[in-house]
């Protein structure tokens, strides 16, 4: 495999793949590489990516006078002379267990081996009926055995009340009469997000202050808080199990509605209605049709919600398309599929790797730094690099646990589809970032509230639009800079829709190089909007946004090289359109 072919769509994901490889989609347009405008973007790709590393690395030496505000937040190391920035608390506890993580990506699967042999696999190399239905069997049997012990070693004696939670929800969707098992499903699952909040994870210490008297029997020595304490103190690697639930709250919820759905079809089997084979379904039937209504059992349902390689942090994998996997592999967790995406996912951290080690851009953000020490340049730079660490540091955690996933033979969605620095259009930055919890939400969410469908007022599809990402912002973390950040993504949507419509590409049929020219200068305005947005919701909030935008526009040097830096975004966005058109003369065609 060449270098460039890694780093293809279809690479990362066999779904993006072409229906008919190697045939270009009727909308393509010829090649630019070729040509002089190209050229002259090629000159400022390998110029300009220069200095802006160097304007980070800069600052980042001990000689600047920031070095020693931030210093205390670097640790050593691995990399000889360079102190490594380790201070993102997220990151960090990924960062720190990859070793532990490595060893239970291998033992994992080759426990199943094991399991599969002892268990009596009889596989005749058909596979008929008899034969999915006995991986089924294996396969999920071994999941929650597996699941429990890795719950139990995450969280301790906090198992007991995940298991407590998902054994409600279950009752919701298969107890309760079919009109009231959407609006309890909702109402359950956001109300533990903020009750686990809230409640700091039902803490045995809280919970015996209140249903026990103050003091035991026994000659009134020992305090309901300290058994408590004793019993809070077993809580596994991860005591703060809360704080890693809100993806479980996710699974919980589709579980319930694709359920709810299923028992909405017809008592016969919507694959033999259809005449579908079922090793070869699509994604969507999958999705949709990929589990029968036997199948629906509680130990199913434990094995699918607790599944380890997805627990963590997904990707999301709904229950119909965990059931059809299960039961018949896709092709693409073959080895020699996986090998390259393994490759891509170890390229990824060494560059995380290296950024850490060179450009302090976290360490510096964090120590509430003096903004007119630095330079117009080193300020954008900051908030530039801040959103690649932030990219990177979601990125591998979901490419590794979908790695783990791959190799145990599901194969979830891929969540990040493109680079940070390759995203031009808010829409199909939403619909790239997260991709597996954005179709979650356009399955669950959006389509239930009426989407955006022609038929749609304007005024339901912006109400639509704030639903959604209040949801969103909720889901992440209930804190108001995350509000702020989904309410601002709603309106930084608004321009590009408005955008759409009064410039139609249509009227430019006979002006193709206007319209990629204007089309580009509208990306510069929408990429400037999407860093302002994530910079207010996961990296500076909106003060430490407000003293880098002060810091950059308060002086005309300052303007004059915001000036020069759209100008910079504007040769970007020209080359991911192209990037875009060599997909399409592929044959592949992404809406992101």
């Amino acid at each position: 495999m060449r270098l460039l072919d890694m780093y293809k769509v279809e690479t990362l994901d066999t779904r993006f793949a072409s229906k008919n490889p190697g045939e270009p989609l009727p909308n393509a347009q010829p090649s630019k590489w070729r040509t002089p405008e190209y050229y002259f973007y090629y000159a400022c790709f390998l110029t300009i990516p220069v200095f802006m590393f160097k304007a980070v690395y800069d600052v980042s030496q001990p000689s600047h006078p920031g070095y020693k505000k931030f210093e205390t937040l670097l640790s050593d190391g691995w990399i000889p002379g360079r102190k490594v920035d380790n201070s993102d608390e997220q990151y960090q506890g990924f960062r720190n267990n990859i070793p532990y993580m490595a060893l239970l990506l291998v033992a994992h699967p080759l426990l199943r081996q094991v399991y599969d042999r002892l268990a009596g696999s009889n596989s005749t190399g058909k596979d008929n009926a008899a034969t999915a239905d006995a991986r089924l069997r294996r396969r999920t049997t071994f999941d929650l055995l597996f699941a429990i012990v890795f719950i139990v070693a995450l969280h301790g004696v906090s198992s007991l009340k995940i298991l407590v939670i998902l054994w409600l929800n279950y009752q919701i969707a298969t107890a309760l009469p079919k009109q009231y098992v959407t609006a309890t499903t909702w109402t359950f699952n956001i109300a533990i997000l903020f009750a686990n909040e809230l409640c700091r994870g039902y803490r045995f210490a809280d919970i015996l202050a209140v249903t026990l008297p103050p003091q035991t029997t026994n000659a009134g020595s020992a305090s309901t808080s300290d058994l408590g304490a004793w019993i809070d103190s077993y809580g596994g690697l991860i005591p703060r199990w809360e704080v890693l639930f809100n993806i479980t709250v996710l699974r919980l919820i589709s579980f319930n509605l694709d359920h709810l759905w299923m028992l909405d079809r017809q008592a016969s089997s919507p694959l033999e209605r259809k005449n579908l084979d079922p090793t070869t379904l699509s994604e969507r039937d999958r999705v949709s049709l990929g589990a029968h209504q036997t199948e629906y059992t509680f130990a199913n349902y434990l094995s699918f919600i607790l599944y380890s390689p997805l627990y963590l942090t997904g990707p999301i994998l709904n229950f119909n398309d965990y059931i059809s996997q299960s039961r018949h592999p896709l092709p693409s967790t073959k080895r020699s599929r996986i090998a390259p995406y393994a490759i891509r996912f170890i390229i990824c951290l060494l560059t995380m790797e290296l950024v850490l080690h060179y450009l302090y851009a976290v360490a510096i953000s964090k120590s509430h730094p003096d903004w007119s020490t630095y330079s117009p340049f080193q300020l954008s730079m900051l908030g530039y690099f801040n959103l690649h660490i932030i990219w990177l540091k979601l990125l591998l955690p979901w490419r590794f646990f979908r790695l783990w996933s791959l190799i145990d033979g599901i194969d979830p969605p891929e969540n990040m589809v493109r680079c940070m620095s390759d995203n031009y259009s808010v829409l199909a930055f939403w619909r790239g970032w997260h991709r597996s919890f954005n179709r979650w939400i356009v399955r669950y969410i959006f389509i239930p509230m009426g989407g955006t469908g022609r038929d749609v007022p304007g005024w339901r599809k912006a109400v639509n639009y704030a639903a959604v990402f209040t949801f969103v912002a909720l889901w992440h973390d209930i804190n108001l800079k995350l509000l702020i950040w989904g309410w601002l993504i709603v309106l930084f949507v608004l321009p590009e829709v408005v955008g759409r419509m009064v410039f139609p590409a249509k009227r430019f049929k006979d002006r193709p190089n206007m319209y990629r020219w204007l089309s580009g200068a509208g990306g510069v305005f929408n990429i400037l909007m999407l860093m302002a947005a994530n910079l207010v919701g996961f990296a500076l909030g909106l003060d430490g946004l407000k003293g880098l935008v002060d810091g950059i526009v308060s002086s005309l040097g300052g303007r004059v090289f915001l000036l020069g830096a759209c100008m910079t975004l504007f040769v970007g966005v020209q080359v991911m359109f192209e990037w875009r058109e060599g997909e399409k003369r592929r044959g592949v065609d992404l809406k992101c």
